[in-house]
């Protein structure tokens, strides 16, 4: 599963790319909009091409006062199931009008020059986040990805948000949890439409979720719905 929890983690209902936030009664817009993005890079990009981007990106909320939040970092997950995937970003919006502004933006389409000669593949994910979780300095993030198969019911899926959603409650060393599904409108969602953020402690937490009984027994909850997931995990630094 994903840590990548800045301060939460986002979760949905329903089939893979009909589902909307809006059709689920606990995705009203409210809270933070979160913005989340991954790139991978072109074998022929050096660590300084790379670090530019980086760098040019951790440099936009000083330049788009419609950015509450910025946090960043390298993958980490030891699960395997990154597909490639290796630098993580998590941007907060007030609102979706935070957002409108940022994507048209000159800074944020100056960044898009930087990146786009050596970006790889991107993937990207917004959701309604949970402005009452605790804020860490720099948490280790679990950001966790679902699509669900399209024969899914929607008690299935239901039963899977809220067995994922009971598991800070049971598990020890988890900091924040939160849980949403995509609304955003840049369609680079790979068709995955839940987002689960969790945060650890430490690197221990983690490795004690993992093998944890009560993380199995959501596995087993899960892997009857579940098409696809894909799981990265960051240290989440802010500029």
């Amino acid at each position: 599963m994903i840590r990548l929890l800045i301060l939460s983690v986002c979760v949905s209902t329903v089939m893979s790319t009909t589902l909307r936030a809006e059709d689920h009664p606990s995705q009203k817009p409210t809270g933070l909009l979160r913005h989340a993005v991954f790139f991978s890079f072109k074998d022929s990009s050096s660590k300084e091409d790379v670090q530019k981007v980086v760098d040019t990106f951790a440099a936009l909320p000083d330049k788009i006062d419609s950015i509450v939040d910025f946090q960043y970092g390298v993958n980490n997950s030891p699960e395997g199931l990154d597909e490639g995937f290796t630098h993580c970003f998590l941007l907060s919006f007030k609102d979706e009008a935070g957002r409108a502004k940022y994507l048209p933006h000159p800074a944020h389409k100056e960044f898009g020059n930087v990146l786009r000669p050596h970006m790889e593949k991107v993937f990207v994910i917004d959701y309604w986040g949970d402005p009452k979780q605790p804020k860490v300095d720099e948490p280790l993030l679990h950001a966790v990805f679902f699509a669900f198969k399209e024969d899914a019911s929607k008690e299935g899926v239901q039963k899977v948000e809220e067995a994922f959603a009971a598991l800070p409650s049971k598990i020890d060393g988890i900091n924040a949890f939160e849980w949403g599904i995509n609304n955003s409108p840049e369609r680079h969602d790979n068709g995955f439409t839940h987002c689960f953020l969790v945060s650890f402690e430490s690197e221990n937490a983690r490795k004690n979720y993992l093998p944890h009984p009560d993380h199995q027994a959501f596995v087993g909850v899960l892997k009857p719905v579940l098409d696809k997931v894909r799981v990265l995990d960051f240290w989440g630094k802010r500029p």
